[in-house]
């Protein structure tokens, strides 16, 4: 269930979208871990109300059989000041990120805007639980009997089955 409104545990979701779990009030964090392989640089400029910002842009990349490359955004004065030193080429990271699209002259565009940081696999950042596969018990019924001989043992025989 998607919400943007206020939670009974008083959290004030109505700065975005968060996928919330409907059988507890707890928020699913979306998160990406991988390795930092490229550095598209900082931006700044001036808003139209005349507040100094700046982003600053990263490509991370994933693991496993079909790595994919995700570029995201570090948006914000304060967040750049904090997180930018903390993300450095060639070290894996995992990223607490949220994602905004909007349209523009009829076509629509994703942003992927980091909040958070952390070296892969830190305390701090629930581990990802892989369901165990339980244990096979120990042949519960004893072992299994051999397969019977289905050759032909008469040479008169010559039915097909």
């Amino acid at each position: 269930m998607l919400s943007n409104k206020p939670t009974d545990s008083g959290l004030d979701l109505s700065g975005g979208v968060y996928a919330i779990n409907p059988n507890s009030n707890n928020i699913k964090i979306m998160e990406l871990e991988g390795k930092l392989i490229l550095d598209l640089g900082e931006q700044a400029g001036t808003s139209k109300a005349g507040n100094p910002w700046k982003k600053h842009e990263y490509v991370l990349e994933t693991p496993g059989q079909y790595p994919r490359k995700v570029k995201f955004t570090v948006f914000g004065n304060d967040r750049c000041d904090s997180l930018c030193p903390r993300l450095v080429m060639g070290n894996n990271v995992r990223i607490a990120y949220d994602l905004e699209s909007r349209e523009y002259n009829g076509r629509w565009y994703t942003d992927v805007t980091i909040y958070n940081v952390m070296e892969a696999g830190a305390p701090g950042y629930p581990q990802p639980s892989t369901p165990q596969q339980p244990a096979a018990p120990a042949d519960p019924f004893g072992s299994a009997p051999s397969a019977p001989n289905f050759e032909a043992t008469d040479s008169t025989d010559d039915l097909p089955f």
